[in-house]
């Protein structure tokens, strides 16, 4: 009988960053109680993706509206 395929684990968080890796943080504190903390990480190449998704999404949804115009 064959051995199991070991299990697949992630990868280790101090994984060397891509070369061409652009990061953000951002801290947001609103009076005393409230505080937010986001972090951003991504490449051009995912950029460019996210941007061919918006511009789908807008152009779909400008035909849209224009085909409900119409009727």
């Amino acid at each position: 009988m064959a051995e199991p395929a070991p299990a697949p684990t992630a990868p280790a968080i101090s994984a060397a960053p891509h070369p061409e890796e652009i990061k953000a943080s951002v801290d947001l504190h609103l009076g005393r109680s409230i505080a937010l903390s986001a972090t951003f990480r991504t490449t051009p190449a995912g950029l460019v993706a996210a941007g061919i998704m918006v511009s789908a999404i807008v152009l779909s949804t400008a035909l849209l509206v224009r085909t409900a115009r119409r009727r």
